[in-house]
């Protein structure tokens, strides 16, 4: 991949996704894959007038070493250091910058039993923190190619080739290639998805019904409070940025409590480095009640136990069956991209900045509105081609939003 284009996804990166103020931090999570882009994008990043730019370099094969010889109390725990960094974290508000590239099978045969149950002793440790920062700070993920991750794409090609591949496809549908100058594309690409928000929250929507013929009948609640966003987004800062590359959804948090009916997926979900494959759940008073996928069903038992909240929806999104991503003819087996293919729901937790006037709200008050509250968020894709779905108003009226997969309106 030539230079000049990877440094204006770099640009675009720093730029347009985190969009770094000057005298800000920039913390970024990369793989081993990319070391030259990862320093493209931390120069891209001082140049924008980032004051220190640290970099942290992930490996799933130590991941699973990790899990393998460390006590569930040393994974599961916090060390002083850990805590220092989030205390830092609370202080500074560093921008954060996840470029993605794992293999989608890297995790395969982890003891999934034990990393749950680490994820859930570390969880209150972390939530705290969390909530602290919660909407304060701008972040960004974004992906690059790793090569068992190209070839899971591209099997019947060379290593090489593969990559490049998967370079044109990230590059094409994070619109750096496909729509002229990059930034101006966002820009028009955000207006366009406000546009859309704007119509649905004029609604005043009460519930969303979903159906398809592949089995999909799921009706969902709203709350009265929430507004639907898409695109970039402000920090309680006052600072824009965009907090995917890519993205094409609108989206809003769900009414906690209120679903009811099946729901089919459509695409793989990739999950600590796993697949889990031809899955369903159905719900009754907004909680998963069953569930059965084809593969790695274990995997899904254990999301949904995850905690008290992660068998409820957190996230409705609205993604058009025509969208970039879908038309590019791949599976990414990727949620960042495989999620802008279709719509889809999340299960766990939702997000406060959707309730209407959140900033003046304490994140208690925003949850007692109705908004989920996990130590998990993990989307899955629901969208079909047939897809259609209807949001039932508060006044009666019964409004098409979908109709054969794709807008209504």
């Amino acid at each position: 991949m030539k230079k000049t284009t990877l440094r204006k996804y770099a640009r675009l990166i720093a730029q347009c996704g985190v969009n770094v103020q000057k005298g800000q931090e920039v913390f970024i999570t990369a793989g081993l894959d990319q070391p030259d882009f990862v320093k493209m994008v931390a120069e891209e990043c001082y140049k924008l007038g980032a004051t220190r730019v640290v970099v942290d370099f992930d490996y799933q094969p130590l991941t699973k070493l990790h899990v393998k010889y460390c006590s569930l109390e040393t994974l599961g725990g916090l060390t002083n250091y850990q805590k220092a960094r989030f205390e830092h974290y609370v202080e500074k508000l560093p921008c954060r910058i996840y470029l993605e590239s794992d293999d989608p099978d890297g995790l395969k045969g982890i003891n999934q039993h034990k990393m749950l149950r680490a994820q859930q002793m570390r969880y209150p440790l972390i939530k705290g923190y969390r909530d602290e920062m919660e909407n304060k700070y701008q972040w960004c993920i974004a992906a690059v190619p790793g090569p068992a991750w190209a070839k899971k794409l591209f099997p019947d090609t060379t290593k090489r080739q593969a990559m490049e591949k998967l370079w044109d496809a990230i590059l094409a549908t994070s619109r750096v290639t496909e729509y002229g100058d990059p930034v101006d594309a966002w820009d028009r690409h955000n207006a366009d998805l406000m546009s859309r928000c704007k119509y649905l929250n004029s609604l005043g929507i009460e519930k969303l019904h979903y159906t398809s013929s592949n089995g999909t009948d799921l009706t969902v609640g709203m709350i009265p409070e929430a507004v639907f966003k898409g695109g970039g987004d402000l920090s309680l800062q006052g600072i824009f940025f965009n907090p995917n590359i890519p993205t094409e959804e609108c989206f809003i948090s769900p009414m906690r409590g209120k679903a009811e009916g099946k729901v089919v997926a459509t695409m793989p979900l990739s999950r600590d480095g796993q697949l889990i494959e031809n899955f369903w759940i159905r719900f009754h008073n907004g909680r998963a009640v069953e569930w059965e996928a084809e593969k790695n069903d274990q995997l899904l038992t254990n999301i949904i136990n995850s905690d008290d909240g992660a068998g409820y929806l957190g996230e409705c999104a609205l993604v058009p069956f025509n969208s970039p991503i879908r038309e590019s003819g791949l599976l990414f087996y990727n949620t960042l991209f495989d999620e802008n293919a279709a719509c889809h729901l999340a299960l766990g937790a939702g997000f406060v900045d959707t309730i209407r006037d959140f900033q003046h709200k304490s994140l208690e008050e925003c949850r007692k509105l109705g908004i989920n509250d996990s130590m998990v968020h993990v989307d899955f894709m629901i969208g079909s081609e047939d897809m259609s779905i209807d949001a039932v108003t508060r006044d009666g009226k019964t409004v098409p939003i979908f109709r054969n997969g794709t807008w209504a309106f």
